[in-house]
């Protein structure tokens, strides 16, 4: 149930994305939902490896390159959707930063909604 919840939350949070930022748009409902379980899945399965692989540059760059990492997740995902278009490199940055300030919100949400016991 949690995690359902916490999908439902996460393209809610790929619609107002949309909404504030013009560099991103999303065709329906059904299309955040989608997006959102690619994000989800990228995230986990690619992100860590990507974090491994340029942890030099990471490591230069002070974490800023992390970043960039999530960039490139949130415009793979676009890529590889239609319904989720991201207009750039720069829109993805941007996008990806307002989703992650957002997706901190639904984690405090969740916590709310399912307190540990």
């Amino acid at each position: 149930m949690k995690l359902l919840v916490k999908w439902l939350f996460a393209a809610c949070a790929l619609l107002l994305v949309a909404y504030l930022y013009p560099g991103v748009h999303i065709q329906s409902f059904g299309s955040a939902l989608i997006a959102a379980a690619f994000i989800g899945l990228f995230n986990t399965l690619l992100r860590p490896l990507l974090v491994v692989l340029t942890l030099p540059v990471t490591v230069i760059t002070l974490g800023l390159f992390l970043f960039v990492i999530n960039a490139l997740m949130f415009w793979a995902a676009a890529s590889l959707l239609d319904g989720f278009n991201v207009n750039g490199f720069w829109a993805a940055l941007l996008g990806s930063l307002i989703y992650s300030v957002l997706m901190l919100v639904v984690d405090a949400a969740m916590k709310a909604i399912f307190p540990r016991s």
